[in-house]
């Protein structure tokens, strides 16, 4: 292969590469931005911050672009909903250009090193398995995580009922006072219920995003209640004792079987 030919395929491939990895990190520099316009820095501040603004703003235009394309669109299809559970805010066409830049850029760069085609495919496989890992380990992280905080969920829920609150109230209240990743599906599911989804299908849509078995036994258990009535606060408490319960002897079997897993 030419080396001029070679070089600007390498070079293409590490645009892109770096073209991902801003793209990743594009809402932090736009919440940066907007607490440093509260903060009310000085004029050569502002001016710096917006233009690495303009210019992240830019590479997430021509991910986006690239993500949008008939190909990258039809295999992102089957990784959106798995992007949408490990909160990833990236489309499925998207993080598919982002695999296949960093798939090809591995492939060039290892085989400008060594020239040899079977290992630089080799790197290169083992380079596209690493961000479907890195999916995977968020997705589990973050249910998790979820998952643990559910049991003070519903007691924040059973106990605001029994103080006079509505089911939105209290979902309200679980907003406010639990930390993320709960508070942010619970805000998510408010704002389509105030923008006028039934409540019935905000839940449904707040299960599908979840994914939990767990959050799926609750969501039935309301939807139920809605329907034919009866004491919603202490069906919460029975379900998150069961929850709680669950999570305890998960754990003990976790540790009564580490040796042996090891």
């Amino acid at each position: 292969m030419d080396p001029h030919i070679l070089s600007v395929l390498v070079f293409f491939a590490l645009f892109l590469l770096v073209l991902g990895i801003h793209d990743l990190n594009s809402i932090d520099h736009k919440t940066l931005s907007r607490r440093i316009k509260k903060l009310g820095i000085d004029s050569s501040q502002k001016g710096e911050q917006k233009e690495k603004t303009e210019h992240t703003d830019y590479l997430r235009k021509l991910l986006a672009w690239a993500g949008g394309l008939s190909l990258s669109r039809r295999l992102g299809q089957r990784i959106d909903k798995r992007l949408e559970e490990a909160d990833v805010m990236l489309k499925g066409g998207e993080f598919i250009v982002i695999v296949m830049t960093v798939t090809v850029g591995s492939f060039l760069v290892m085989f400008s090193i060594t020239f040899n085609l079977i290992q630089s495919a080799m790197v290169a496989i083992i380079a596209a398995m690493i961000p479907f890992s890195l999916l995977n380990m968020a997705r589990g992280k973050r249910l998790v995580s979820i998952n643990s905080q559910l049991g003070d969920a519903l007691t924040i829920l059973a106990n605001s009922l029994r103080s006079g609150y509505s089911f939105i109230q209290s979902m309200d209240l679980v907003r406010k006072e639990l930390p993320d990743p709960i508070s942010k599906e619970f805000g998510r599911t408010l704002r389509e219920i105030n923008l006028g989804t039934a409540t019935e299908d905000a839940l449904l849509n707040m299960a599908k995003r979840i994914n939990s078995e767990d959050f799926d036994l609750i969501v039935t258990a309301v939807l139920i209640q809605r329907q034919v009535g009866g004491n919603l606060a202490e069906v919460l408490d029975n379900i998150a004792g069961a929850i709680r319960d669950r999570i305890r002897i998960k754990r003990e079997i976790k540790t009564l079987t580490a040796q042996g897993r090891i």
